[in-house]
């Protein structure tokens, strides 16, 4: 375990926690010293949250709901500038026979389809209702991480200068499993610095655990508290390029880092599961989880994401479903 003496990029958040001056060493003492979780009753938490009964108009808001948090994604080698357009298109208007079905809140792409995304989104004649919808761009040689930091920022600049809203960045694995909290954390640092566009402002960074690699919950649990105090706007489970992804026990591990951030901070940090959760029923059982882990307050697209593709399908047909009292058949939705 490394314990360097080596002085931390400053940032507020770590400031307030590990006072002035803070040091790898600092860091490393304070995440040793985070509680253990509780395995057994996190699997039971999360197995809780499957027996709560939601129907009609709560079901039918509740869909309504997962629908407007969606980061509808592609990561692909093989997009294309068609398959963009068409995403484009389905994020504005997910169900292209129900107006009132809402947009989702961003589409998610490399950063070099940032670009064609924007345009794609301007480009419909229903263009006033993409407005809202949030340009991401996934960055730092995602999924693996397996770059030098010079490439990752030019990568996260190159996104932000592009017109990326939102950054999803990987954290280095192997240094987090190896014990160096201190590097890890100065790259966030060092990422969300890279995020800051010309006017000043800042693209939202989501900071990407790859929590299928961490192995334990207590690992997600100190990786959750190291991106916040380095900056994170949301934290995030997965990049969907590693199973397991999102999970309900992991998801209930950082809301609870987030609840405890809000009680002893009042800031508000977002949340993301991505890779993994296909179906409503499923969905509904992670806004269930964050009605009950950090509030109600957090069920609104500023501050919980699904990182998804076919969810969204499934959203559209229990939506007709539950509106016509029939399934549609298997041409009705788009296959991304």
């Amino acid at each position: 375990m490394s314990t360097r003496v080596t002085a931390l990029a400053p940032t507020d958040r770590s400031h307030s926690v590990l006072g002035s001056g803070a040091t790898e060493k600092a860091l490393t003492t304070f995440l040793n010293g985070i509680p253990g979780v509780d395995t057994v009753g996190a699997e039971a938490r999360a197995a809780g949250f499957a027996t709560r009964s939601i129907k009609t108009t709560s079901k039918m808001a509740g869909l309504d709901m997962i629908m407007s948090m969606v980061d509808l994604t592609t990561l692909e080698g093989a997009d294309t500038r068609g398959k963009v357009h068409t995403l484009a298109q389905k994020a504005t208007l997910p169900d292209p026979f129900d107006p009132t079905a809402p947009s989702v809140a961003a589409v998610c792409v490399y950063g070099d389809k940032v670009a064609q995304v924007r345009e794609s989104l301007g480009s419909w004649h229903i263009s006033h209702r993409a407005d809202g919808i949030a340009v991401a761009a996934v960055a730092t040689a995602f999924p693996s991480g397996r770059a030098s930091l010079p490439v990752k920022i030019l990568d996260t600049e190159y996104a932000v200068s592009e017109g990326a809203d939102e950054i999803d960045m990987v954290i280095d694995r192997g240094a987090f499993l190896s014990g160096s909290w201190g590097l890890v954390y100065d790259q966030i640092v060092a990422v969300k610095e890279a995020c800051r566009r010309g006017d000043g402002s800042y693209a939202h960074l989501k900071v990407i655990l790859e929590t299928g690699e961490l192995a334990t919950l207590d690992n997600v649990r100190r990786a959750s508290w190291l991106a916040i105090l380095a900056g994170a706007d949301f934290i995030k489970t997965s990049t969907g390029k590693v199973a397991p992804a999102a999970t309900l026990p992991v998801t209930v591990t950082m809301l609870e880092v987030i609840r405890d951030w809000y009680a002893m901070t009042g800031e508000k940090i977002g949340m993301k599961p991505a890779g993994g959760i296909k179906a409503s029923k499923d969905a509904l059982r992670y806004l269930v989880a964050v009605a009950e882990t950090v509030g109600e307050d957090w069920l609104t697209p500023d501050l919980f994401r699904f990182g998804a593709s076919s969810l969204l399908n499934d959203v559209v047909m229990q939506r007709q479903k539950m509106r016509n009292g029939h399934y549609s058949g298997p041409d009705y939705v788009s296959v991304d």
